[in-house]
């Protein structure tokens, strides 16, 4: 739809020896404002009415979405020509964006630059969205490809229309830009993009402090038994199995926010598996390996401290591997070994696995099948990836405060974490994206096999506690939420606040977030939010609760249950070799 011309009855000024007189009225740069844009409008349409029609590009609907496109920039250019208080209403504020939160965002130059970004980007989404004709994956693609424009282009990238970089820049007489210089050439010479101060955090000095040792050490992992914090225990231990994309001390960060600290304070006996960074000669280690390395560490804790069963977690990717193990045990039926199963925002059914789905179309797959020439994929390929999911937070927030403004690099533990890569065995990395992601075998009674065991979730009848993050990017709430229709035990559900890390890593003494329950049952996630309670602060306690009415009674701290004084010598103190290996 083409816009109006505004109404033009003004006499034209009376051209004499003032050049005041001269300039134009208010109405008439009004006019010309129009009607140099219809002329654009106008001739844009014609070539591309020119053209032989092509979806998504001249046919009928995107040509109108294009009218639609230069109403709004006629109308824009028009508000900045009208002074305050006359015409037409502003339209109503748009929600808050971090990235224009500077007040120098309001002055008249730059908010045109900010409101003509916004609308080009808002016009943008909204005709991938009205696109039809193509498969909803692709149209999934597309908007993500989209989305991730959208945030790259925006003004507060580029040091000439951002405002901040502009005064910055005068203000230090270009230092600003120097250091910037600087941090982006490092950031260059180690092929990642630092997030925070590489020197404040330290692991084994004020990360991954927990007290223990490494009793254990295998080609694939290290099993570490943490010191008793209570003179009494309870009879059934604790196995963390972490994500082996990541490090294991995510759960062990700085005290205050530990898992495995609090977990040990409150009587449990906790054990954790720190996975090896892949290195030439895990070249053949597959998804079969790492089943095989939780049953053996199941086995291992059972034997130290004689006890029947051990509770379980797995995160993530490791509670992917989880579920298979269960169904390994069940159809051998050793399921006996393991008491309970947690799931920290671990999915089984990859339908509707969130963005990283983009990832994982053949074309794709064969192209990250050239960067594993050595047989193990560099650990920094995937730290790209992630931080690509949320590039305005990840990506652009860092090129914006540390190239353009020089700021120093805030301390943050959780983004020290993030940026401490671990290398993967390239053969199971493809064969997880191609046969979970991509072909969703694992909820395919057979379809997948460990060591000749043919899996099938619904055998599984462990005790299980499903943790979904609300806003979690990684492991959608929705996917994580297909588990319960698996799994054929008593299951227990409940949604965090946050996302795929502060979801899980909230400790109640900081009393952040909250949680959502539901005792009386769902058959969807909808559902269960529809009736759920939600409770402020760390799902933690509720966790502790479910987990030690699985426990049996609490015993003395002593002997086995003291790391090295068992059957296994302890080898090093916590948090070992294989954290530190790169």
């Amino acid at each position: 739809m083409a816009a109006s011309a505004p109404d033009t009855d003004a006499p034209a000024p009376d051209a004499g020896s003032d050049p005041a007189a001269a300039m134009p009225s208010l109405e008439e740069m009004q006019h010309w404002t129009w009607v140099m844009g219809r002329m654009q409008q106008m001739m844009m349409q014609q070539g591309l009415a020119a053209l032989p029609t092509v979806p998504g590009i001249n046919d009928p609907a995107t040509l109108e979405r294009l009218d639609d496109f230069w109403t709004d920039s006629l109308n824009l250019w028009q508000r900045f020509l009208t002074p305050a208080g006359d015409g037409e209403a502003a339209p109503a504020s748009p929600p808050p964006d971090r990235r224009f939160r500077a007040d120098a965002w309001r002055e008249p130059a730059f908010d045109m630059i900010r409101q003509s970004y916004v609308m080009i980007a808002d016009h943008m989404l909204r005709g991938v969205d009205a696109v039809e004709g193509i498969d909803p994956k692709q149209k999934e693609q597309l908007r993500f490809a989209t989305q991730t424009l959208v945030d790259a282009m925006s003004p507060t990238n580029f040091p000439w229309t951002n405002p901040e970089v502009i005064a910055r820049t005068v203000e230090t007489r270009g230092e600003n830009l120097m250091k910037g210089l600087q941090h982006m050439m490092a950031d260059m010479g180690r092929g990642q993009l630092t997030h925070t101060d590489g020197n404040v955090f330290e692991v084994g000095r004020n990360l991954a402090t927990t007290p223990g040792q490494v009793v254990k050490r295998t080609e694939l992992y290290e099993l570490i038994q943490y010191a008793p914090a209570t003179e009494t225990v309870f009879a059934t231990p604790l196995v963390i199995f972490p994500p082996w994309i990541n490090r294991f001390y995510i759960l062990d960060l700085t005290p205050e926010k530990s898992f495995i600290r609090w977990a040990v304070e409150q009587g449990l006996t906790v054990f954790m598996v720190s996975w090896r960074s892949a290195d030439a000669s895990m070249k053949d280690v597959t998804w079969d390996d790492y089943v095989r390395a939780q049953i053996d560490a199941v086995e291992t804790v059972r034997a130290l401290l004689d006890v029947p069963s051990v509770h379980t977690i797995g995160y993530c990717v490791a509670g992917t591997t989880l579920a298979a193990t269960l169904a390994v045990l069940a159809a051998q039926d050793r399921a006996e070994a393991v008491a309970s199963a947690t799931f920290f925002t671990a999915q089984v059914d990859f339908a509707d696995a969130g963005d990283l789905k983009h990832f994982v179309d053949d074309e794709q797959l064969k192209m990250l099948a050239t960067l594993s020439p050595e047989g193990f994929l560099d650990g920094r390929y995937m730290a790209a990836t992630f931080n690509l999911l949320r590039g305005r937070d990840l990506i652009w927030n860092y090129v914006t405060n540390n190239y353009l403004l020089g700021k120093d690099y805030a301390p943050f533990d959780l983004l020290h974490w993030n940026g401490d890569t671990t290398n993967l065995p390239s053969k199971w990395h493809l064969s997880y994206l191609t046969d979970l992601y991509r072909d969703n075998l694992l909820v395919r009674p057979g379809a997948l096999s460990i060591d000749g065991t043919p899996l099938d979730l619904t055998r599984v009848t462990t005790p299980a506690y499903v943790q979904a993050g609300r806003e979690d990017h990684i492991a959608p709430a929705e996917s994580v939420w297909k588990v319960t229709g698996q799994f054929t035990g008593p299951l227990r559900f409940i949604l965090a606040g946050s996302g795929h890390i502060a979801g899980v890593v909230n400790p109640p003494s900081l009393g952040k977030y909250q949680y959502w329950t539901n005792e009386s049952g769902a058959g969807s996630l909808a559902e269960f939010i529809a009736g759920a309670t939600e409770t402020k602060g760390s799902w933690w306690p509720d966790w502790l609760a479910w987990i030690a009415a699985r426990s049996g009674e609490r015993i003395a701290a002593d002997g086995a249950r003291q790391p090295g004084e068992g059957a296994l010598p302890a080898l090093c103190p916590a948090p070992g070799d294989y954290v530190r290996t790169r």
